[in-house]
């Protein structure tokens, strides 16, 4: 089945037609920027002129979205407008485009993809993905079951949140070199490992696609391996969500 992956992040929206069974694009990967005001009005009339109309889209379409999704409702925002909170996607773009629409958590998307779709992430055990981009998205796999939602991008580092010590957004604004920033990201490591002690941890986001760069520097207990689909993964994972 072919659906079109939509993955909204707090620098760029990304879109493209995934063969859900394959789990590969089967079209050009589309981005733009996202607006600043980042408010739902201003990323609608993005998707619309940037995916519906450039695909001529009318089929099924999968949504990442970068906070809590339940029930395809937004509950919190994560480096986009607060605006956001209390909109069900759903219903938004059945309204705008008459589309049948399934959203979820743009980590827990990411996630969706590499457990269905990389062989090398075990079946057994807890297996977590992070995300790290603008902020540092994670989610949890029990034995392959989905813990929805999980935000620990959030938790406390140094008296504020830990994807603001340790995301890629950081890293270019300190203009900190690939060791200096690992180091941040090991802490960060650590403090996750602390908390729910995984077997397997899932490297993705824009980042990974340099993970060679740095992946003698990540100091961890258990295995960490670079996202199959790298930053395709949330396209993919909203995608596959949506069947």
């Amino acid at each position: 089945m072919e659906i079109l992956g939509i993955d909204i992040g707090g620098s760029g929206v990304k879109a493209a037609v995934v063969d859900t069974k394959k789990g590969k694009l089967v079209s050009q990967k589309v981005r733009f920027p996202t607006p600043d005001p980042s408010s739902p009005k201003k990323i609608f009339s993005g998707i619309q002129s940037n995916f519906i109309e450039e695909f001529k889209w009318s089929g099924k379409v999968g949504c990442g979205f970068p906070g809590v999704v339940k029930k395809n409702k937004v509950f919190s925002a994560a480096n986009i407008s607060k605006k956001w909170v209390g909109v069900n996607i759903k219903k938004k773009f059945f309204q705008n485009f008459n589309l049948e629409c399934k959203a979820v958590n743009d980590a827990d998307a990411a996630g969706i993809a590499e457990i269905y779709l990389n062989k090398n992430v075990p079946k057994k055990g807890t297996v977590m993905v992070i995300t790290v981009g603008t902020g540092l998205g994670t989610s949890i796999f029990v034995d392959g079951k989905l813990v929805p939602n999980i935000e620990f991008g959030h938790l406390k580092m140094y008296g504020d949140c830990a994807e603001k010590y340790a995301s890629n957004l950081v890293r270019k604004k300190l203009e900190l070199s690939w060791k200096e920033w690992s180091a941040r990201f090991t802490e960060y490591l650590e403090y996750i490992e602390l908390l729910v002690s995984p077997n397997t941890i899932i490297f993705g986001g824009g980042i990974s696609k340099y993970f060679d760069e740095f992946k003698n520097d990540l100091k961890s207990n258990c295995e960490i391996i670079p996202a199959q689909n790298r930053n395709n993964s949330g396209i993919i994972g909203a995608a596959i969500s949506a069947v």
